[in-house]
């Protein structure tokens, strides 16, 4: 029996994290073997190349250097995290995977679409997700909530530095993606309370479950 792959993409302060710690446990109770893991991270190795991209060291070298690292830490997360549960017959719930790849790294100006995609389809090796919930909120309340919730951490990575005007604009990527994809893609409203948001996610993960189970996978 093979597993269900969900990926959880969204901007700054989307609340992706506490969601997927929500249906993750949700999941749990109805039996499901479930993990939880993120991109850039997941492994040893992933985790270093993460520190590398949030910290901003990658940041001079160009949009396809920083592509190339991510390319490099979800291989090994697919070899080493990934494609194991999903063959043991897991749920894997993943904060970002590729869209946030799309949207963070992917510019027209730099003309280096094609190249993202041919690193894609490198670093993925068909392990596309069975469903990408994109959590939507205006940039403005995102950076806003990333703001506040920095005054416990006092930390700013790579992207959170961007100004609103980038961060609206990846905003409108993610929608596009979701425009794009809709078979695989779900656009969540995420400007509600958590408890809201989370009964929707789960209610899709549900029906999907079902609508697979009752067609033995």
């Amino acid at each position: 029996m093979s597993g269900y792959f969900f990926t959880f993409e969204g901007g700054e302060g989307a609340g992706k994290s506490t969601q997927i710690n929500i249906v993750g446990e949700f999941l749990k109770q109805k039996g499901y073997e479930v993990v939880v893991t993120r991109e850039p991270g997941g492994t040893t190795g992933s985790e270093a190349i993460r520190y590398v991209l949030l910290s901003g060291n990658a940041q001079k070298m160009g949009r396809c250097f920083e592509a190339v690292l991510f390319a490099a830490a979800r291989i090994d997360h697919i070899n080493e995290v990934i494609a194991p549960a999903l063959k043991q017959g897991k749920i894997v719930l993943c904060d970002r995977f590729i869209d946030s790849t799309r949207v963070y790294q992917g510019d027209e100006k730099d003309n280096n679409r094609c190249k993202l995609e041919l690193l894609e389809k490198t670093a993925i090796v068909g392990y596309m997700p069975d469903i990408t919930f994109i959590l939507d909120l205006p940039a403005k309340i995102g950076m806003a909530r990333a703001d506040k919730r920095r005054e416990k951490t006092v930390t700013v990575d790579r992207f959170e530095k961007d100004d609103l005007a980038v961060q609206e604009a990846r905003r409108q990527a993610f929608l596009e993606i979701a425009a794009a994809e809709p078979e695989r893609c779900r656009v969540i409203n995420a400007n509600r309370n958590i408890d809201e948001i989370a009964k929707d996610i789960e209610q899709i993960t549900l029906n999907f479950l079902k609508r697979k189970n009752d067609a033995g996978n």
